[in-house]
């Protein structure tokens, strides 16, 4: 974890324990810090070596936050967060991750029943005492015992937007390291699946032991767990991350096995078995004239091991996508010829679906389209939230406002070095209907129609409810689909097969939003809407120029999906684009 994702939780800590507490103004200050100082291209650290003022430089980054950001990094601590803590001594991330249970609930609960963990959550739901406080019923107590569960699962997994970077680092230490050969991550994180148990790191090695040294002196690792001479696992960040070290021939071999999914290394390990052939993750070996094949590990002829070419090479596949091995067809469609090339990083020539400061956004509408054009990108889309269900706060645009907007889009655009579309995203009601007039809907380049209410419906309902949105002659995108935030609320229960259908038949491109705190098409859902015929829109919803950079969590969820370049239609050119639009 740098240590602009430290102070940022930091920072979001002390807004839950104000909110906790009912202070109305300071929370949204804190956030708003929060998320620039997590997007922020510089070191905070090299900032606070510069100063104060230096740390001030960040947007929304106030004196007071930024003596406090100051005092962390110089003392360890922040003397009123502690006494924050003190004073609600509770589990906020824990009982947060209950769906209905925000920061105020959490302080509502403590004050009435002492309540600072899951356990003692749980525990009050089930004797009936939530529903004694004023505020609470019946209802809300079994929703919340309801919702247990969940977060219970969620507290057990990482977001992949939050274990990724650290993956990354890990990778890219080792690659100064010298005893090590090669290093690549594998299990979860390496199938890029939207949440992992823990990271895990394969490094190819003659001097197991050096590289275990190393491993143990990661700057990052805040603890050792266990270190032996081929084995170590640390913690950082509040990760646990684990080492395994193998002898360069077998490098390969160990990466196709650790990476998995279980599911689909026992359906290679039996195609292997009808021709003859061992798969382990020492190499593939071929055991036909073996009599017992099973006695060792390393038995019979040897046909490769050093790469994963090598292993798949000798079963005559390709070299399969770790995004796609879960079992979900890819082995049957390598033995047809129909495995399909998914879409690469960088193949994006534009974001339909960002925020600038009219609405919820950090950057204006002419900062957030020069970090795009920064990024290489053909053109830009701005789509601010319009008013409607789940807006609050005074998020939101109405249609007069949204008039307005038109004109600063236009001067932006006149001194662009891209094309800059003037966008919106609109809500969905809980019948499917939208929350902007239909006349404006016509004049705007793109319409995002998204969910952000009523996200408790069943799955019927809330599948009419899309398809409605759908089946609207101005929508061009269904943003989020379910509504879904990871580990913290699992979205609209959606029939997936009718959602592609209908947006197939309607010209409408389900989105994959690349927020990694959503992932919502997920790669499941993504496949159905590639075999319906569906378009593909990825887009990263972005509140600020770094979060732009989500991207690649958008493409590797399309690739978990089988979406290739020619599914997403963001992937064209300007005309292209304009061609699709509504």
């Amino acid at each position: 974890m740098s240590r602009n994702d430290e102070i940022a939780d930091l920072l979001e800590e002390f807004a839950d324990l104000l909110e906790a507490q009912d202070v109305n103004y300071k929370p949204r200050a804190y956030r708003d810090a929060a998320e620039n100082v997590r997007g922020y291209h510089r070191p905070i650290e090299e900032l606070a070596e510069e100063g104060q003022e230096a740390v001030e430089e960040i947007d929304k980054v106030g004196d007071a936050i930024s003596s406090k950001i100051v005092e962390y990094l110089t003392t360890g601590s922040i003397e009123e967060l502690e006494e924050l803590r003190d004073e609600m001594p509770v589990e906020m991330g824990a009982l947060t991750s209950v769906e209905g249970v925000g920061p105020k609930t959490v302080g509502a609960l403590y004050e009435a029943l002492g309540i600072t963990t899951l356990d003692e959550l749980e525990a009050a739901a089930e004797a009936g005492e939530i529903q004694s406080v004023k505020g609470f019923g019946a209802k809300t107590e079994q929703n919340i015992l309801d919702a247990i569960p969940f977060a219970r699962q969620t507290q057990e997994r990482e977001l992949l937007g939050e274990a990724r970077p650290l993956a990354d680092s890990v990778l890219a230490y080792f690659a100064d390291v010298e005893p090590a050969n090669r290093a690549e991550v594998a299990g979860s994180i390496r199938r890029w699946r939207e949440t992992i148990g823990d990271v895990d790191v394969l490094v190819a090695s003659d001097d197991g032991e050096s590289v275990v040294e190393a491993f143990t002196d990661w700057p990052e690792a805040d603890s050792v767990i266990e270190a032996g001479t081929s084995k170590a696992s640390v913690r950082a960040g509040g990760v646990r991350v684990d080492l395994r070290v193998v002898v360069p021939e077998e490098f390969g071999s160990a990466l196709q096995y650790f990476t998995g999914s279980k599911e689909h290394n026992v359906h290679l390990r039996n195609v292997a078995i009808d021709r003859g052939l061992k798969i382990n993750e020492y190499g593939i070996f071929d055991v036909s004239e073996v009599e017992n094949p099973d006695d060792g590990q390393r038995v019979g002829e040897r046909l490769g091991g050093r790469t994963e070419e090598e292993i798949y090479g000798a079963l005559d596949f390709p070299v399969f996508p770790p995004e796609m091995r879960e079992d979900t067809g890819e082995i049957e469609a390598a033995m047809d010829g129909t495995l399909p090339d998914p879409i690469e990083e960088g193949a994006l020539r534009g974001d339909l679906h960002t925020h600038t400061d009219w609405s919820d956004g950090n950057n204006t509408i002419a900062e957030m389209v020069a970090a795009a054009a920064e990024r290489g990108y053909e053109y830009h889309v701005v789509s601010d939230h319009a008013t409607g269900p789940g807006m609050v706060g005074g998020v939101g645009l109405d249609d007069d406002r949204l008039r307005e907007q038109m004109a600063e889009v236009e001067a932006v655009a006149a001194d662009a070095d891209i094309p800059v579309l003037h966008g919106v995203e609109t809500n969905i009601d809980k019948a499917g209907g939208l929350s902007t007039d239909d006349d404006l809907l016509a004049e705007l380049d793109v319409v995002v129609a998204s969910p952000h209410a009523a996200l408790d419906q069943d799955r019927e309902t809330a599948t009419e409810r899309i398809v409605t949105a759908i089946e609207h002659p101005s929508v061009d995108v269904l943003g989020h689909p379910t509504g879904r935030l990871l580990n913290r609320r699992p979205g609209l229960p959606l029939d997936y097969e009718r959602i592609a259908e209908a947006a197939a038949a309607n010209d409408t491109a389900l989105e994959i939003n690349a927020s990694p705190y959503r992932l919502d098409l997920s790669g499941e859902a993504t496949k159905f809407a590639v075999q319906a015929g569906a378009l593909i829109a990825i887009n990263t919803d972005a509140h600020s120029p770094g979060e732009l950079d989500h991207a690649r969590y958008g493409i590797h969820t399309a690739r978990r999906g089988w979406a290739t370049e020619a599914d997403v239609v963001n992937t064209r050119d300007i005309d292209g684009l304009r061609d699709f639009l509504h």
